[in-house]
């Protein structure tokens, strides 16, 4: 089975604040807000949704094609991937950007703040299925590049092409039209209650 994921592939690098940003943040100046936290630790993992997923798959015993894109930076990823036998193909590399890098500090309450450059995500990854047979085939569409969604969303359907449509954290950027276009076709939409109730209003 052809294996298809597409979606985001980014360096999460996690923060850790020993204290409460409450404490730091007064309510009646939220208005006009300045505040800095110095952190205890900084952690970077390999990340983003396509890396993730393709991952877990690899753990499954599947050999997933991760159709994403990655930047200038990508030896650390790459020899993630390669220790993890997360197979590379499909993955783009973008020489004029960084890796997309999602920053996370988290305080002792778990409350985050998470700051996010898309990088090399700007730019789409550009698959190439026409070896591939539609019978044989799954795509599981995640949040990454927004044409990249909505391009492989109608190359699925337009080849037969079995896929699972998972707009998570991407859809604050859908207009209802072209979230109605990937839905649409789908096998499976994975949300949550609160993503559901976002859909609906969409």
């Amino acid at each position: 089975m052809n294996v298809f994921v597409s979606g985001s592939l980014a360096y999460d690098r996690i923060m850790d604040f020993p204290g409460r940003f409450s404490d730091h943040i007064m309510p009646d100046k939220i208005h006009n807000l300045n505040v800095s936290f110095n952190v205890n630790s900084l952690v970077e993992r390999p990340g983003g949704t396509a890396g993730n997923i393709s991952y877990c798959l690899v753990l499954l015993g599947e050999k997933p094609h991760t159709l994403a894109t990655i930047g200038y930076d990508y030896s650390r990823y790459f020899a993630w991937m390669d220790k993890s036998n997360v197979p590379k193909n499909g993955v783009k590399i973008v020489e004029t950007q960084p890796t997309a890098g999602a920053y996370i500090t988290t305080d002792i309450e778990d409350n985050q703040i998470t700051g996010f450059h898309p990088g090399a995500m700007m730019f789409t990854s550009d698959f190439d299925f026409d070896i591939f047979k539609a019978e044989e085939s799954i795509g599981i569409l995640a949040p990454g590049n927004l044409d990249d969604m909505i391009n492989y969303s109608r190359i699925y359907k337009e080849k037969g092409i079995r896929h699972i449509f998972d707009p998570g954290q991407s859809l604050p950027i859908w207009t209802g039209d072209g979230l109605k276009e990937c839905i649409d076709g789908a096998e499976i939409l994975i949300a949550n209650d609160y993503e559901m109730g976002l859909i609906s209003r969409s």
